[in-house]
Parts: structure tokens; sequence; C-alpha cells
């Protein structure tokens, strides 16, 4: 399977997101050192900045293919050809509400303007990807006339978006199952949006079933809900899946925080995979686990995706949670010790305090002048 990232294009339509052209290249930088297969630079039909960075994304980048995403319309298709780019991202809506609504054209305006399109894209001499927008929210039929339009114009590869996010997984294996069984053999791409949660099990879903690209962004950043976290997908098709890719995994925190620091958002800390709680244990019956055997309470290695573990004290905490931070600070955990640090550490932890190696050291400390003895120090 392979990873079309759009953290660029549909990542930064975040409310509140706005990039320079230097942050973009470096966005896309570290998302070729990752090593995703293609990054949708941008839209570069939308302004001269944002043709500017997909242009320059598009010099720079080394391994991934660069795309730019374009209407079905011939000046978007120029815009896009122009910046230099590897693939255009042609996309129309397909759904009854977006025709009548949004177009103001009827089914067989919308075959026209693919054909057309398409065909018009191919003859500029790139890549097409063609994507029929509100694909969950298509009539099936027509969906598949649409797709089947664009692949006989020319178009290299199909994106199924659900754009709205409406699917489920079952739906979604059974949509992906249908086209498949109904279309010529190109690549099929998943575009799926976070609006009910389950942008993530819509896209694990799609891939089960047979499509072979999985579009995300880092972090799930996007409009609404969001998109399907490329972190997420990555490991759930590694370690779940156990599909190859071609993802660094250990530099997916780095790329994380990276995007974040960026975007101008924090990230929550039980975010999946590259939260910082994401590998934290402060249950005594956890911590005692992991530190006998980490997968007893952890499904994948930290390391494996360039997080880390971290026990954290707290009115959990266990016996062997304090063991092991008295450890971690050069101290000997004596039985009478660890009874004193645990009973402080509850305490201070109910007030809603945090628990750091200061406040451990000084339970330390209290001790120490409490009982008048010397704390060994491990040889």
């Amino acid at each position: 399977m392979k990873f079309f990232d759009t953290t660029l294009r549909d990542g930064e339509q975040m409310p509140g997101v706005s990039l320079t052209v230097e942050e973009k290249v470096q966005i896309a930088m570290a998302l070729d050192e990752l090593r995703v297969d293609y990054i949708e630079a941008g839209f570069a039909a939308v302004s001269r900045e944002e043709a500017e960075a997909v242009s320059k994304i598009a010099r720079d980048v080394a391994y991934a293919e660069v795309a730019s995403l374009a209407r079905a319309h011939k000046p978007d298709i120029d815009a896009a050809v122009d910046s230099g780019v590897d693939v255009v991202h042609v996309f129309i809506a397909t759904s009854d509400i977006h025709m009548k609504y949004k177009l103001r054209m009827t089914r067989e305006e919308v075959l026209g303007r693919i054909a057309e399109s398409v065909e018009y894209a191919k003859s500029r001499g790139v890549k097409v990807l063609f994507s029929a927008e509100d694909a969950t929210r298509s009539d099936l039929e027509f969906l598949a006339e649409a797709f089947r339009t664009a692949i006989e114009a020319g178009a290299d590869e199909i994106n199924v978006p659900d754009t709205v996010g409406v699917a489920t997984p079952s739906r979604m294996k059974y949509l992906v199952e249908y086209l498949k069984a109904r279309l010529p053999p190109v690549p099929m791409h998943v575009h799926c949006h976070d609006d009910f949660g389950m942008a993530v099990a819509n896209t694990i879903a799609a891939l089960e079933a047979g499509a072979e690209v999985a579009q995300v962004t880092v972090n799930g950043f996007g409009e609404r809900g969001g998109n399907a976290a490329l972190e997420e997908v990555a490991a759930a098709a590694r370690f779940l899946l156990g599909f190859r890719t071609g993802i660094r995994m250990e530099r997916l925190y780095e790329t994380s925080r990276l995007v974040a620091k960026l975007f101008g958002i924090q990230l929550q800390p039980n975010k999946a995979v590259v939260g910082d709680n994401a590998f934290s244990h402060e249950s005594g019956i956890h911590v005692h686990g992991v530190l006998n055997n980490p997968f007893t309470y952890e499904p994948m290695t930290p390391e494996a995706v360039g997080n880390k573990r971290r026990i954290v004290l707290g009115k959990h905490s266990g016996r062997h949670s304090i063991e092991w931070a008295l450890k971690q600070i050069g101290i000997e955990p004596s039985p009478e010790l660890v009874d004193y640090v645990l009973r402080r550490v509850k305490d201070y932890a109910a007030r809603k305090r945090p628990v750091d190696e200061a406040v451990l050291k000084s339970f330390v400390d209290e001790f120490q002048a409490l009982f008048v003895r010397e704390i060994p120090r491990p040889r």
C-alpha cells in the first residue's frame, strides 16, 4: 500500500491555519524524509503564493511524487501543470446534492466535464488522479460511471472521498468492493474525513477491501473534524494488518511535532501513536506488567514510531512505579523508603499536583530527615 499525504492542502484548510511558503517547504521535506509516496503540495490555482510553494516543493522533493489539486477546469489544470508537479489531482462532485446546489449541473454535464478535463490534463503530459467529490453520498451506479468515464479518458488513478465523513467501516468496505468489481484495475485511493470520528477506521476498512492508497494528513489535521491521521493509519497498517509500506515509522513522532508546531496546534496528550500519553503508564497494575514485559499493556514499542515510554507517578501508582522512579534518580529503593514515598505521592497527586523529579527528590529528603538515615546509592 501507499500513502498520499495532503497535510499541505487539505490539512492547511484547517480553520485558523495559514502556512508561509517556507513553512510548507519545510513540512514537505519532512514528509519526503518520512517516505510518503505522494505529497499534495497545495492547490496551485488558489494564489500566486500557493503556486510558488507548490513549485518549490515540486523542485526540492527527492522521493515522493508531488501533486496539486485542480478543479475539472482548464485554468486550474494549467496552474497545476505549470507549477511542475508530477500529478494533477482533478476533482468534481458526483453526489446529487452537490451537483444540484453547488455545481448546478446535470449528471450528463458532469460526465462530460470529467472526460474533457481528464483528457486535457493528460494532454499536458502529467499523471492524472481523478477524485469524485462526495463519493460516499453519490448514487452508486452513477459513481461507477463517473470513475469509468475518467479512466477511459486517461485517468491513471482514482480517489474515493468520504467528503463529509458519513461512511462507516462496513459501508466503506462495501463501496470499495463494489467499485473494484466494476472498474478497470487502476490504483484506488480513499480519502476519509473524521466528522464522526471514523476516518482512520474507514481508511483501514477500505485498505482491507482492496484500496491501494490511503490519503492522510499528519495528526489528522484538516477541515471540520479533520482527516484520517497519517501516523494512526501507518501504525495500524503495519502492526495490525501487517502491510508493507515505505514509511520510516521511527520518524512519525518528530514529523507530528514539527507539523503541530508550524500549524500552531497543541496535540492532546492522549493522541494515539504520537501523543505524550500514548505510551504513558500510571496504574500500578499496568506499570508492573510493562516493566516485566512491555507488550502486556503496549500494542507496539514506542521506539517503533519514534515515541518513548513514560512511567507517570500519581494517585494510581503502585510500589513498582515508585521503585522504578527512585532508581531513575539514583536512589536504592528500600521497602521503608518506597512505602513512605508512595504515601506522599498519592496524597500529593490527589490534590491535582504533578509529581515530577523535583517533587520526588523532596520526598526522599523528607524521609531522610524524618528517619535520620543514610539513603544508600546503587553501586
